[in-house]
């Protein structure tokens, strides 16, 4: 089959009649149609038709070693540096086209499940561990171009570390039975961006399960598995009309609780359980970080890259770019964005082929663009707000514009270089980027994308390798050995 199109992706996901639950009531008919997923799905199925339109077609599928099929770019195990950047650039395309707005494009997980089947030999002769079914199931979903959510986090009922669950019913997933066919699954998971708009759910363990070994395993089963229901948050959508909410109306991915209720997991999708060592070292020695984070330095990049865009033209927009704190501000975009690329492309100029065969990109500046991105994004918007100013909520609808009242709007909401309807367009941009119930998301997201901030920069200091550089203090001092 290759890579798909549009058509049928839409098509595939309609068919599979996933359990959906949104404000209390089980959503019916084709997911495509419904008011509150018809707007991403439409928009993910714009990015499908990319790999087959002629225009891009070269640019983002490359040839299946089995089949000879186009087969989607971020299915690709890289074997070398221009391997790497052909990806990147692929990645870029996706992102452009969503303007860096959607966090969950298919190239994310592909990369985190092709990450997972490059370095499956790791897997090799552990207990509980099956390799060869991560291998076989990375084959068949480059095949057949499966799209993917993933779940990691544990319902957040009590976080202090010595926490033992002990409701008489599994509140976090974990294997409560194990079967001739397969382990079954009960309890839940969170934030699953865009469940139940793909086909499948990929699920695994990050870290250490010290009290919980049941709750360490990476499978992925069909989203319309039977006892597998997806919870969804209330909706961010503000409207329809693309005038009043450019973004939400087209990029509000949706997050979802995703519960298993006694869920069978059959052996050929289990890849290992049962095991909080293997858990916490697969992670770690894979490339999953490398590659996820390759992904998404790429998507906020080009999302840095529309926020500067879009501050430019609010101040081009009121003719307040002349002045010197407004160029302060703006310039503080343009060096996130340019600290952000110089990361990237060092994380790539510093790749390596690792022991698995795989070009592999740098992870220090990736770790360090995803320590860095947390705390530029929400000063981001905020310098959009201070831009924008009381123009922010000067912000009438697409159909005062076509009212009785349009002269008064025409005169005076009008711009210094803009009309008064192109002024609306774009102050109302802004307000959905960065006020709005998705403009809040979207900073929240970003924020917490790769986990607490806190964490992620206590992760790299103790990775980065330090002592390089307390030798050559050493040395000044005279001090050879560490007290």
């Amino acid at each position: 089959m290759g890579a798909i199109n549009g058509k049928a992706y839409i098509e595939r996901i309609d068919s599979l009649n996933n359990e959906i639950w949104l404000d209390g009531k089980k959503v019916e008919g084709p997911i495509s149609s419904h008011p509150v997923f018809k707007g991403i799905i439409r928009e993910k199925a714009a990015l499908y038709d990319m790999q087959l339109d002629p225009r891009f077609k070269d640019k983002m599928t490359f040839r299946s070693p089995e089949t000879g099929d186009p087969i989607g770019l971020s299915y690709m195990q890289p074997k070398s540096m221009g391997d790497l950047k052909r990806r990147r650039e692929m990645m870029e395309h996706w992102a452009a086209r969503s303007f860096g707005m959607m966090g969950r494009s298919p190239d994310y997980l592909n990369s985190v499940l092709m990450s997972f089947a490059s370095c499956a030999g790791f897997l090799e002769g552990k207990e509980n561990s099956y390799p060869q079914n991560l291998v076989a199931f990375y084959k068949q979903a480059r095949e057949k171009d499966l799209s993917f959510t993933h779940t990691f986090v544990s319902p957040q009922v009590n976080r202090s570390q010595i926490y033992v669950e002990t409701s008489k019913e599994p509140i976090a997933a974990k294997v409560v039975d194990v079967k001739p066919d397969g382990i079954v699954i009960k309890g839940a998971r969170l934030l699953a961006t865009q469940g139940g708009l793909t086909d499948e759910v990929l699920v695994f363990s990050v870290g250490k399960f010290l009290f919980n070994e049941d709750e360490a395993f990476a499978f992925s089963i069909p989203s319309n598995a039977k006892g597998l229901k997806f919870i969804c948050r209330d909706t961010f959508i503000g409207g329809s009309s693309p005038f009043n909410h450019p973004l939400s109306a087209r990029y509000e991915e949706m997050d979802s609780v995703v519960v298993f209720d006694n869920v069978l997991v059959p052996w050929d999708r289990v890849f290992y359980y049962n095991d909080g060592e293997v858990a916490e070292e697969f992670i770690k020695r894979s490339s999953f970080h490398a590659f996820a984070k390759h992904q998404v330095v790429t998507r906020q990049i080009v999302k840095t890259e529309f926020i500067l865009g879009l501050a430019q033209l609010l101040s081009e927009t009121i003719k307040v770019d002349g002045y010197q704190h407004i160029q302060e501000k703006v310039s503080e975009i343009i060096i996130g964005l340019e600290t952000m690329k110089a990361l990237l492309e060092k994380a790539e100029n510093h790749a390596a082929i690792d022991e698995f065969g795989v070009m592999r990109p740098n992870v220090i500046p990736l770790n360090t663009a995803s320590a860095v991105f947390p705390k530029l994004y929400p000063r981001f918007t905020e310098i959009i707000q201070i831009i924008g100013a009381s123009g922010m909520i000067t912000i009438p609808t697409e159909t005062a514009f076509h009212s009785g009242i349009r002269p008064d709007l025409d005169l005076y909401l009008q711009g210094a270089t803009r009309s008064a309807e192109e002024r609306v367009k774009i102050f109302r941009l802004a307000w959905d980027l960065t006020m709005s119930s998705f403009g809040t998301r979207g900073m929240q997201y970003e924020r917490y994308f790769f986990g607490d901030p806190v964490r992620i920069a206590s992760s790299l200091y103790n990775e980065y390798p330090k002592e390089p550089y307390v030798n050559v203090v050493r040395r000044l001092l005279g001090i050879t050995d560490e007290q």
